[in-house]
């Protein structure tokens, strides 16, 4: 599954987040780093979500 993402150059670095998905950010020293955590942050989001609906 896609989800769009927004993208903001820090003074860090890169903040990214799923608008689609409160609470699902990451960040990353390169906007290809930041891109490969939010992918990393969005599984385990989605983890989450599901482990939270079975209780």
């Amino acid at each position: 599954m896609k989800y769009k993402v927004s993208i903001k150059k820090t003074e860090e670095g890169y903040s990214i987040w799923v608008p689609g998905l409160p609470g699902c950010w990451s960040q990353g020293k390169t906007e290809e780093e930041a891109l490969e955590n939010i992918k990393d942050a969005i599984q385990s989001y989605l983890e989450t979500v599901e482990l939270l609906c079975k209780n």
